[in-house]
């Protein structure tokens, strides 16, 4: 625990007047997107879609305070999730399926995104949590520089899949204050299998070591609310298909043993997972327990309960 609430990280780039070098790199990457590891080469300035099925336009499915998030998150007032439609990696077993996969969700400009984080403010959030940000990385940057003008001062969480390019991730530096990746899987055949990602692990690995780089082991105030830091979770598959314990091995021997890993065990068959003999069920708890050990024996602790 750290005493005293801090300042955003974006506030001392925005002084430095290199918010707006970074807005325009990031723009510049859509005229060919590799925004993420798929590296689809579309025009989304020109309303070519790539895997994300995205353009240029932000589309948002909804804006609220949210208290199923992490505690450290949430505190009393909740967490100012924005969940952004569609997705770069589209899992089969996606539990927001509608969004990730169908679409679901309301054209914005960067202006109304803008609001719609100080709103979040208003109410007292905690921070601003952008939920699936990959594919519209650019436009939250350009948002962010709106918000911060007209007062945004809580910090930004980047709340995504893990599926991230490191180039990408590099741009963010000293923009984002919480980076919060699923590590979905170490096996490659899972990965492809039901996301469609073979090289998932080894791209993950590459842009959550540059986000540890970039914000180190979470740190939370003394009321118990993060303000800057990594913050890991972890979805337990049915069959042992994550791959569980090369995931925690990397965490413990490549990143930190204060790594905060949320080890998730509210899987269920949900969209196509049905299709999936080894998916089609929810998880046992000996599943769960077995997982926990094996994160407790590589000497990881913050994030979740010994069951």
């Amino acid at each position: 625990m750290e005493k005293g609430r801090r300042t955003p990280v974006y506030l001392e780039i925005y002084e430095r007047g290199v918010l707006d070098e970074r807005i325009e790199k990031l723009e510049g990457i859509l005229n060919e997107c590799t925004l993420c590891p798929r590296a689809c080469g579309v025009n989304r300035n020109r309303g070519e879609k790539g895997y994300c099925q995205s353009d240029k336009h932000l589309m948002v499915s909804s804006v609220q305070p949210h208290f199923g998030e992490e505690d450290v998150l949430v505190g009393l007032h909740g967490s100012g999730t924005i969940f952004l439609t569609n997705c770069n990696l589209r899992c089969i077993y996606c539990q927001n399926y509608d969004i990730s996969h169908l679409g679901y969700g309301q054209k914005v400009t960067e202006e109304e995104l803008a609001f719609s984080m100080l709103a979040l403010q208003e109410r007292g959030c905690h921070n601003i949590n952008f939920v699936t940000p990959t594919h519209y990385t650019p436009q939250i940057v350009k948002a962010l520089k709106i918000a911060v003008e007209k007062g945004l001062r809580i910090p930004l969480v980047y709340n995504c899949s893990g599926y991230e390019s490191k180039s990408t991730i590099e741009l963010l530096d000293g923009i984002v204050d919480i980076y919060m990746p699923d590590i979905k899987y170490s096996d490659a055949e899972s990965a492809k299998k039901y996301s469609n990602a073979p090289d998932y692990f080894d791209r993950c690995k590459e842009a959550v070591k540059e986000m540890h780089r970039q914000v180190g082991d979470l740190k939370v105030d003394e009321r118990g609310i993060a303000w800057r830091g990594l913050l890991i979770r972890h979805l337990v598959l049915p069959n042992g298909l994550a791959g569980s314990a090369e995931v925690f091995k990397f965490i413990a021997t490549e990143l930190s043993l204060e790594s905060y890993v949320n080890i998730m065990l509210q899987y269920r068959p949900m969209y196509k997972a049905y299709e999936y003999r080894e998916l089609n069920r929810g998880l046992k708890m000996s599943e769960y327990r077995e997982a926990i050990e094996i994160a407790l024996e590589w000497g990881l602790h913050r994030g979740f309960e010994r069951v």
